[in-house]
């Protein structure tokens, strides 16, 4: 490789990274702890998942309950079971008799076994958190602009990302394979940041170069589903959009004559007979209550048996015969694999919690590469040829950045606790708490105006709360480890067993990093005593 094109490699490399760090820190850190979703969930509300209940689930009970509390004539009720929640998500749609029934859409958790219900903001819970927040999806609800400029930002962040992980390989090609072997942590610190940058960036590039790609796809993609593209390239006409696409149209006109209940468990048992691979995963009820109605039920098998599919049948209520049906089994269209293949790959569905674990420890070693390139960035401008300002500038930019990124790690560990001591606060409660706590952290990282500080007392702060959490947890809900371990409570006791773990290691990195410290000290110490003896 001539000089050249090096230099434009590793100054587009250089820029592109030091320009997405913070952000794309949040991203990855908050994204590596929203692969324990469900399991966060859980474990805040102490309610493990039961996902062998979900095979008996009485839909014909679960519609009627819905049903006291709102007039279904006309409306489409929508029944969603996540894999590996206890809880449905219910959207009943606003009615088409318009004439006797106005009313609008609803979405809200229902509870099948208790037919309780809750709204988006009171279960909102510290996964889901953590999971927008991977996304920045909070951005919205602060910028308020009427489109969702967070998403955008997290689109543009995942797409810059693509140019900084190719040209970072671009740059290391030639001693790829030699600097791949090559960890020399008792040398100086710009050699041990340089060795880890470049050993785990090659170690985790396909999982990066993946999660940039699929984060891109959905992200900038968004802008393709929103109403000012579908009124310029489908006369406002989403289900034409839909229909290019691949996937089919719910829009059914509605024939204005009542008919009597439908009985969807039959449906749904029909559909079990059909597809005995398939879980059902998703009911759906068109034009409830008129002589039109339709009973769409989907399914699909999981993703351990078959990377990606989807099926659906639709059965005409008033004579009971199947007016469509696509088979999970056989191949799907290229629109559905390749947005199934998306999904499935960025949130690693397609295997269980040696995946997802997997998963999180990839994508904390992609939090250190962050890290370790803005070390290196600022080492690699502290020469003598560097103008005093600029050099001021680099350390408060890095202190800023390590400020805002390393305290989200004491943070979500004192998040917590908080929401175990307050499982119900919702929305309300974790937004200010996670985001004020995080500013003053930050703040108090800054004003200690040394790196070494703020990741070593970052990491203590970190393990010292994370070994407090499986505490809280049995002193609040009685669930200690052996406890869930007992009663298969293996979400619960995942969280717990997990934050032990997380917070022996930190402690680990905290005491080998006191203790290379010490001895630079000591080493550092050394020339002045033997001067002074010389002297005397």
């Amino acid at each position: 490789m001539n000089l050249r094109n090096y230099n434009i490699y590793f100054h587009t490399h250089t820029i592109s990274g030091i320009i997405i760090t913070a952000v794309l820190f949040v991203i990855f850190f908050a994204g590596s702890l929203s692969f324990f979703k469900n399991e966060i969930s859980a474990w805040q509300k102490n309610s493990s998942n039961n996902t062998e209940a979900k095979r008996s689930l009485d839909y014909n009970k679960i519609v009627d309950s819905v049903g006291k509390k709102y007039n279904l004539y006309g409306r489409e009720v929508s029944l969603y079971m996540p894999p590996h929640s206890s809880k449905m998500n219910v959207y009943v749609s606003g009615s088409k008799d318009t004439v006797n029934n106005k009313s609008k859409g609803e979405f809200f958790y229902l509870d099948p076994k208790t037919f309780e219900t809750t709204d988006y903001e009171k279960s909102y819970d510290l996964g889901e958190f953590l999971y927008r927040l991977h996304f920045l999806a909070q951005v919205n609800q602060v910028a308020k602009l009427g489109f969702p400029l967070g998403y955008y930002i997290a689109g543009a962040v995942a797409f810059i990302f693509l140019f900084a992980l190719f040209t970072g390989l671009l740059v290391h090609w030639q001693k790829i394979v030699s600097n791949f072997y090559l960890f020399r942590p008792w040398e100086k610190l710009k050699t041990v940041w340089t060795d880890l940058h470049t050993a785990l960036g090659v170690i985790t590039f396909p999982f990066l170069f993946v999660f940039a790609v699929t984060g891109a796809y959905f992200l900038i993609s968004y802008p393709l589903f929103s109403k000012p593209t579908i009124a310029l390239q489908y006369n406002g006409n989403q289900d034409s959009l839909f229909a290019d696409l691949g996937y089919g149209s719910h829009e059914l006109a509605m024939k204005g004559a009542t008919t009597v209940k439908p009985d969807i468990n039959f449906f749904v048992d029909t559909a079990h007979k059909r597809w005995t691979e398939a879980i059902i995963n998703h009911v759906e009820v068109l034009n409830y209550g008129d002589s039109s109605m339709q009973v769409h039920i989907g399914g699909s098998i999981p993703p351990t048996q078959k990377f990606t599919s989807s099926g659906e049948l639709v059965f005409d209520v008033a004579s009971g015969a199947v007016i469509k049906e696509k088979d999970p089994a056989r191949s799907s269209s290229y629109a559905e694999v390749v947005d199934n293949a998306v999904y499935v790959l960025h949130f690693g569905d397609y295997g269980g919690y040696a995946t997802k674990i997997m998963y999180f420890l990839l994508g904390i070693c992609s939090c250190i590469v962050i890290i370790s390139g803005v070390l290196i960035w600022l080492v690699a401008r502290e020469k003598n040829n560097v103008p005093p300002k600029k050099k001021k500038f680099n350390r408060w930019l890095t202190r800023v950045y390590l400020s805002v990124c390393l305290g989200m790690f004491p943070v979500t560990a004192a998040s917590f606790i908080a929401v175990k001591l307050n499982p119900y606060g919702g929305q309300q409660f974790i937004y200010p708490f996670y985001f004020w706590t995080w500013l003053a952290v930050s703040i108090a990282f800054l004003f200690q105006k040394d790196i070494y500080k703020i990741c070593r007392d970052s990491l203590l702060a970190g393990a010292v709360i994370g070994l407090f959490i499986p505490v809280i947890n049995g002193i609040v809900s009685g669930n200690w480890l052996w406890v869930s371990y007992a009663n298969h409570y293996h979400d619960i006791l995942l969280i717990d067993v997990f934050w032990i773990l997380v917070s022996a290691c930190t402690f680990i990195c905290w005491w080998l990093m006191v203790k290379k410290q010490r001895q630079k000290r000591i080493i550092q110490s050394q020339p002045a005593v033997e001067a002074e003896a010389v002297t005397v």
